[in-house]
């Protein structure tokens, strides 16, 4: 972060873990590599990436160990511009770490963060200064299945008058729940947020519910709910207002941190204080970045190419295919 911007309040602060992330240099399989490169991922983090690369003040805040991993997560998010000076470093817990797997029916992800750093966050945390002087919380559902005093952090910043927005993504990560909680907590989670993200895939899996329509009544009483739906489009509801947009065609070349980089568009479309159209053509622009690379944090496109997208009528972006 530059100099200048150090003493600013960030527009949007982060909240969860980011993790080291070990994978292969190329699309074949984990048994069958002999190296494998290193970088970093975590939704929250992620998001906080894709704002700072699309000209916003992001700041992420959680815990790392005292390794280095967690000095890696450190300096490269430091280095995209994100302002880690909140995060703490536990001394006696380690840094997560999860594996990419890929395969001719996707890429998995094998995670080892049990009893990582960050999982001990707590509702403590709520009260630090930074939440405050935002203008947007971004949370997700993932750090929810971290642990309970997680969940409690979350419950926390969820609750209680309101100061900055709160965005929400369910973010559903059925292999880090430990039990038959998951369609509960993240049901009651979303519905205290003021902004939420949820997959139509994700919702019907946890909830039953398909239908985009019956996705945003059963949200309620959240304000405005973006259903997600893949290669089709997303749809917001908003003050009685249904508004899709369809997705942008892309080559998929690794769907990982699609879903974070589209609300990363969609949250800059908010702080630019933009229409719903495009805030949801943001969040498109956004997530076909992160679809065209294997890594969990693309580059965001420059502002000239969104600006030129945003200006389209509904027949050209349909119909448009970025670079």
């Amino acid at each position: 972060m530059s100099p200048d911007r150090q003493d600013q309040p960030a527009d949007v602060v982060c909240v969860g873990e980011t993790m080291a992330v070990l994978s292969p240099p190329d699309a074949r399989p984990l048994a069958g590599q002999s190296a494998l490169g290193l970088g970093i991922g975590g939704a929250e983090s992620n998001v906080a990436c894709g704002l700072a690369g699309l000209g916003h003040r992001a700041a992420w805040l959680s815990r790392v160990g005292d390794d280095p991993f967690g000095r890696r997560i450190l300096a490269e998010l430091g280095a995209r511009g994100v302002d880690v000076s909140a995060v703490q470093t536990d001394p006696d817990r380690p840094t997560g770490v999860y594996f990419k797997d890929p395969g001719p029916d996707g890429t998995r992800t094998h995670y080892y963060r049990r009893g990582s750093a960050a999982t001990r966050m707590g509702p403590e945390l709520a009260a630090h200064p930074a939440l405050h002087r935002a203008r947007v919380l971004h949370l997700s559902g993932v750090a929810a299945a971290l642990s309970d005093s997680c969940v409690r952090l979350l419950e926390a910043l969820l609750a209680g008058p309101r100061g900055p927005l709160v965005s929400f993504d369910v973010n559903h990560r059925p292999a880090l729940w430990r039990d038959g909680d998951a369609a509960r907590d993240l049901l009651a989670l979303a519905r205290a947020a003021d902004i939420v993200f949820v997959g139509r895939d994700e919702a019907e899996a946890l909830w039953g519910t398909a239908r985009p329509d019956d996705i945003a009544a059963l949200l309620a009483p959240a304000p405005l709910v973006v259903v997600k739906d893949a290669e089709h489009g997303a749809t917001s509801y908003a003050e009685g207002k249904r508004t899709f947009v369809p997705s942008l065609p892309t080559k998929v070349v690794e769907p990982v941190g699609a879903g974070d980089a589209f609300a990363a568009g969609y949250l800059a479309g908010v702080l630019e204080d933009r229409d719903e159209r495009s805030r949801l053509r943001l969040g498109h622009l956004a997530a076909a970045a992160a679809l065209r690379t294997r890594d969990d944090v693309p580059a965001m496109p420059p502002r000239t190419e969104t600006d030129r997208f945003l200006a389209l009528d509904d027949d050209a972006w349909a119909a448009a295919a970025p670079r």
